[in-house]
This record gives C-alpha cells, structure tokens and sequence, in this order.
C-alpha cells in the first residue's frame, strides 16, 4: 500500500492538452481530491476520464479543510489539492493545509506543470534571472501604495496578477510610481485561442488599456529599475529630506520620497534621513542645554 502524502497537482491555465501523465496518474491515484472549485475542476476531470471525491477547499474554509486533510492522511489516504488553474499556492488557497500537513509529519509533494506567472515571464522580453511576484496588489490606500513604491525602486523584474476591470488603473498607478519608460509586457488568456502579450512602456500601456475593454485573467511583468547612488555633491536630496523632516514627516516615509522621487538607493535614502534626523535631535538637545535652568541673578 502505498505511503499517505498530500500531492500538490499543477493543472492547466487554459488549454487542457497542459496537463502531465504524471498529473493525470497522481490524480486517478488519490483517494480524495480537494479542489478550489469542485465544477471546474470536475471539467477537468471528465476531460481525462477521471472519477474521482472532490472536495472543495478555498479561502473561506481552509481552516476546516487542513483539519480533514490531516485526518484523511491519518487514515492512509493519499490527499490531491488542485486550484483552478495553475499551481496551487500561487495566490490561491492551500498554505495552511500544507503547513497542517509537515506538521503532522506527512510528505508534502510538488507536482509541477503549467503557471501562468512562469509563462508570462519567460514571454515578456523581460529580465526573468532576479524577480519578485506580488500576487493581486492591495486595492487602495497605504498599503498599494508602499507596495507601488517598492516595485519602482527595485531592481527586481516585477509580476503582477490582476483583473480586467482593474488593469487601467494598474497600468496607471505603476506608470506613476515607477515612471513612463519603464518597460512592461500584460499577457492575457495565456494558452487559450485568444492568448495576447503585449509590451509596451509603462506609459504606453496605460494608454492602450485606459478605455479598452479586456477579458480573461491577466499578468503583468513590470521591469526591474536602476537604482543610483546618491551623489555626496547633489543637494537635491539633504534639501528635499531636510523639508520634510521640517513638516514633522516620519523618517521612513521621507526616505519612500526620496527613493521614489530621487530614484536613490534605499539604503542612500535611509543613511541620509537617519544622518540628518541625528542632527536634527543633536541641535534641539544642545538648544535645550543652552536654555538651561534660569540665571539666579
């Protein structure tokens, strides 16, 4: 009998004839199939003539399915977790299950295939050696915008799931952040008849996508910046940072604009800020000193 161990199946982002026979043998071999969504994936399934227990597990009950999945697996069963489409993990529910999975001291396995992240990247024409993924970016607020900020400033090539109804705003937004020219490849309904990569610049693209009305799931690979060294003879800087330290703006945010206006490095605009916060502190205690206790006379 063969050992119990949870599968991580990859499965196809869009054409089917993307699904591996190892893919395919995992899955007829599971006891139990946990799936994203249970009719997509029975598609899937009758496509290959496959009959197999689907259960679903999402964002809204993984909670509960790490606990079934450690129970099955206590059971001897073997365990397959699928997405929608792609690998599973991927900006898709799965993490708690897995983690539940090595702590109850059973193998987790990777069963690699198709990845729309992966696809875009190695089609984009862009560096794909160093990168970074962000998954869907944080609608609004604070948090979109620090993540804006540290796709601008860093030297890593940058891939970005997003949906059609947002993607201007995207485009827009990372144009703002990261500036016009920098180059950008959106690649939309990958494998699928209508599959599109388009690259363009940053600008260019938001210009394209402003009104046009687009369909299908979409990823977009942003490329990574150049950052430069703060030049010790450029006042640009200490008199941008030294106004705003006036303003009684935090020291971190003052170093986000320098590296998003200034396009320094972070460690240049963090060295500056601290260096001139220091002095800044070291005037007011030294003012503090010369007021002193008042003159007995």
């Amino acid at each position: 009998m063969a050992s119990p161990a949870l599968f991580l199946v990859s499965t196809p982002i869009g054409n089917l004839s993307d699904m591996t026979r190892r893919a395919v043998d995992v899955i007829r071999g599971a006891d139990v199939v946990f799936a994203e969504d249970t009719r997509r994936t029975g598609v899937l399934l009758r496509h290959y003539g496959i009959e197999a227990r689907l259960i679903s597990a999402h964002e809204h009950n993984e909670a509960a399915r790490a606990e079934l999945v450690v129970e099955l697996l206590g059971e001897g069963k073997r365990v397959a977790m699928v997405s929608d489409a792609g690998t599973p993990l991927l900006s898709d529910p799965g993490a708690r299950v897995v983690r539940s999975a090595l702590e109850a001291g059973y193998d987790v396995v990777p069963v690699p295939g198709p990845s729309a992240l992966l696809a875009a990247l190695v089609a984009s024409g862009i560096g794909a050696d160093r990168f970074t993924f962000y998954g869907f970016l944080p609608r609004k607020g604070g948090p979109r915008e620090e993540v804006l900020g540290e796709i601008a400033t860093s030297r890593h090539t940058a891939v970005i799931y997003e949906s059609p109804q947002r993607l201007g705003a995207l485009l827009g937004d990372l144009a703002r952040a990261a500036g016009a020219d920098r180059r950008v490849a959106v690649a939309r309904e990958l494998t699928k008849m209508h599959e599109e990569i388009v690259r363009l610049t940053l600008q260019e693209a938001a210009e394209a996508f402003r009104e046009r009305e687009v369909r299908g799931e979409i990823v977009v690979v942003v490329e990574g910046g150049v950052e430069t060294r703060a030049d010790p003879e450029d006042p640009a800087p200490r008199v941008m940072a030294e106004a705003l330290l006036a303003q009684n703006v935090a020291p971190s945010a003052v170093a986000k604009q320098l590296r998003e206006s200034l396009k320094i490095s972070r460690n240049d605009a963090y060295d500056l800020v601290q260096r001139l916060a220091g002095e800044a502190d070291g005037r007011s205690g030294a003012a503090a000193e010369q007021l002193g206790a008042p003159d007995p006379t």
